[in-house]
């Protein structure tokens, strides 16, 4: 990969290579209680301090759909800047609660890549993402495949010819 690359071209995944993504997200009560209004979802475990404080957290969860979009996120720049697409999600597992207030840190296990069967300007990377609160405890797992283009070869227009375009 290109020294200040962002994003990967299908050519630039390695099969067993761990991906750092940094930096950090504290997660916010008030990210917990948008994120939980914008869904609908009106559980009290999420914005209910009483309610919450009577199950066995003691204390609000962050809802587990925002978990899952700020770790998405945060291997964006990383996996899938130069995807064309998130294919599968295989299996997503939240073995630890995440709280108010916790900082979230991934990572990103390339563990495969295949040329495309139909398409030669693209491939299909499965990649393994793991996300650990501040104390180093997995609390989200998931596994997915992405759509990756093949550098210069036309899949998804590189950005940078796009901003020269402009001018």
């Amino acid at each position: 990969m290109e020294k200040n690359q962002k994003g990967r071209w299908f050519e630039d995944f390695n099969v067993g290579e761990i991906i750092k993504h940094r930096p950090g997200r504290t997660i916010l009560e008030s990210d917990n209680t948008w994120f939980t209004l914008l869904t609908n979802n009106n559980h009290p475990i999420h914005f209910d301090y009483h309610y919450a404080s009577k199950t066995q957290f003691g204390k609000p969860l962050v809802n587990s759909a925002l978990t899952l979009a700020v770790v998405t996120g945060m291997s964006v720049e990383d996996v899938s800047y130069r995807s064309i697409a998130n294919l599968e999600w295989t299996f997503i597992k939240l073995p630890n609660p995440v709280f108010i207030g916790d900082t979230i840190y991934a990572e990103s296990e390339i563990i495969e890549k295949r040329e495309s069967k139909s398409k030669s300007d693209r491939g299909i990377v499965t990649i393994l993402t793991r996300a650990f609160n501040q104390r180093n405890t997995l609390v989200m797992e998931f596994k997915r495949k992405s759509l990756a283009a093949k550098k210069g070869k036309g899949a998804i227009p590189d950005y940078e010819d796009i901003l020269l375009d402009e001018n």
